[in-house]
């Protein structure tokens, strides 16, 4: 097993692919990932009428998938949920635990970066264009999840969970979307040079 890292990136590589691999590169990248994900939702903005923040969670979530790859980001929202169900105040606006209404997004944020590491590892984070269908399906997959479960949770109509979980956030989504479409193929670029 080669420790030095690629001199040009391959296509089937994320970019936590181009560090030299390990065990201890793995679990730091997963427990880093949790980490960053945590950090991020302290970035809290309430929503006049909705139980639901703004939160940088949802970026940090569909980066950590991108460039750790399905599985590493599978396992890195996985340790983020089960570390904040287990008591850590490291969800939105430092809270913890699965009864929260919008614990439904985070459960959406496992799915979602599991699947945009699953199309980055096909080269979706090398465009601006397919960055933007990524990041674009990634949120999709944590309304999908999210907003029933608010309405479930908060006892909504599905209606009323969409005006309060859903519509508010379009915009800051599509400006987070346009970031990752500024930074994953930038960095691309850069390491191709």
């Amino acid at each position: 097993m080669s420790t030095a890292v690629a001199s040009a990136p391959r296509s089937g590589q994320v970019l936590a692919d181009l560090l030299p691999a390990s065990r201890v590169r793995d679990a730091a990248l997963v427990v880093g990932g949790a980490a960053l994900t945590g950090l991020a939702a302290q970035i809290s903005l309430p929503v006049p009428g909705s139980p639901v923040p703004v939160t940088g969670q949802t970026f940090a979530a569909l980066l950590v998938g991108t460039a750790l790859g399905a599985g590493r980001g599978f396992l890195s929202l996985a340790v983020y949920a089960l570390v904040g169900m287990a008591g850590v105040p490291w969800f939105a606006g430092g809270g913890s635990g699965a009864a929260a209404p919008s614990f439904g997004y985070i459960l959406g944020m496992l799915l979602a970066a599991t699947v945009v590491g699953a199309l980055a590892r096909r080269g979706a984070d090398r465009s601006v264009l397919r960055t933007a269908g990524a990041m674009l399906l990634g949120e999709a997959i944590i309304y999908a999840i999210g907003v029933p479960y608010l309405a479930f949770a908060t006892g909504m109509s599905l209606t009323a969970a969409i005006a309060a979980g859903l519509t508010p956030f379009l915009i800051g989504d599509a400006l987070k979307a346009a970031l990752a479409m500024g930074v994953l193929p930038t960095a691309w670029k850069f390491l191709n040079r």
